[in-house]
């Protein structure tokens, strides 16, 4: 079954490969520390999952954790380098634990340490899909995290909810599964008096309202403001998203009503427009005309020379970039054809003229409509 087909979440255990995030919230005790027990409880899900014939990825957050007790931390560190360290002690004693509590269940495990450098430059994209693919066609589970020991403040995904949002998209899966320390998506904070769960979420409009300020646990990085931000990179590209706490991931992935079910509000995209829209790493801007951006945004046209008013930042040809409007607005993304020495030149000129003063070759556009996706505006 695919994703496009999967409307209702009552038909959630019959799909073929499902992503699950966990947190370190829902991974470590009070003090902070990573709890075995947890751990095992969660795997014992998945695995029975797997062993039924279907496909998990595992993203999982907690190697700083992990890596807390042994390095006598008494809180997550703050500092990149202690994190650093604490990732490097904690990735090993966190795949350790996933190796073991799978092998009771007679199943194997391959580590994947992505950093956002890896989504974002289209060759990495796809050797790391080469990877995830082969190890689940070799019946592996893949337990996927971000690469802490290496990333910089440049490349960090910064948490694992975005990173899953772009796995599950990545591995074309069915549905995605957020599991925090809370069971569900509320109309407030989940103690204060009044408060409801919300049981389903159609499309924007069903978050109007909501107050999702809260901050995340003192051990892992996402609030609710966080998840959400995945859960709109998933149902965007056409991957519905339950939303609970890892206690209730059986009868989450068993369809039933528990948690909050995200519909897919959009299509699946080609992976290279994914990469663009989510992953990539711009280099520097372009900025249109209000005519450039009505004939981009709305009548899907290629950009042209003559609708760019400036050029900002260092990029080179198939660079990702940013296009904005007059006011500054990001509009759409897209992979230019120029770099930001030629770009300027051109600039306000129309391809006849361009084709005449500087020959073959000038006269093609800024940005192809094939290499560009538009950008939905924030609210």
């Amino acid at each position: 079954m695919s994703a496009a087909a999967l409307s209702d979440r009552r038909l959630l255990p019959e799909v073929r490969r499902v992503v699950v995030k966990v947190g370190s919230s829902s991974l470590t005790d009070a003090t902070g520390t990573l709890d075995p027990a947890r751990l095992r409880a969660l795997v014992d899900v998945l695995a029975a999952r797997v062993t039924a014939g279907r496909q998990v990825v595992l993203v999982s957050s907690g190697a700083i954790a992990a890596g807390m007790d042994p390095l006598g931390l008494a809180q997550r560190p703050r500092d990149l380098a202690t994190q650093q360290a604490a990732a490097s002690v904690g990735q090993g004693l966190l795949v350790a634990h996933y190796t073991r509590a799978f092998h009771e269940h007679g199943l194997r495990v391959g580590q994947v340490l992505l950093t956002a450098d890896d989504t974002m430059r289209r060759t990495q994209y796809r050797n790391a899909q080469r990877a995830l693919e082969r190890l689940l066609d070799l019946g592996v589970v893949p337990i996927v995290n971000e690469n802490d020991t290496v990333a910089t403040d440049e490349i960090r995904f910064g948490d694992n909810d975005r990173l899953a949002a772009l796995v599950s998209h990545l591995v074309h899966a069915d549905a995605m599964a957020l599991l925090t320390d809370v069971d569900g998506l509320y109309t407030g904070p989940p103690n204060r008096e009044g408060s409801r769960r919300i049981a389903e979420v159609r499309g924007p409009k069903d978050l109007e309202g909501i107050d999702v300020s809260a901050r995340g646990s003192r051990v892992g990085t996402g609030g609710m403001v966080t998840k959400l931000e995945s859960v709109a990179i998933a149902t965007a590209s056409g991957v519905p998203v339950v939303l609970t706490s890892a206690a209730q991931v059986a009868p989450a992935l068993a369809g039933e009503d528990v948690g909050t079910w995200f519909a897919a509000t959009g299509k699946r995209a080609s992976t290279r427009l994914m990469w663009l829209a989510y992953a990539a790493r711009t280099h520097g801007r372009l900025v249109l005309d209000a005519g450039a951006v009505t004939a981009v945004v709305e009548r899907g046209k290629s950009l042209l020379p003559a609708g760019v008013t400036a050029v900002e930042g260092e990029f080179e040809p198939g660079d990702p970039v940013e296009i904005v409007g007059p006011d500054g607005a990001v509009v759409a993304r897209g992979l230019v054809a120029y770099s930001s020495q030629e770009a300027p030149g051109l600039l306000g000129r129309g391809t006849a003229e361009l084709r005449s003063e500087l020959g073959e070759g000038y006269d093609r556009e800024l940005v192809h409509r094939d290499d560009l996706v538009l950008v939905r505006r924030r609210r």
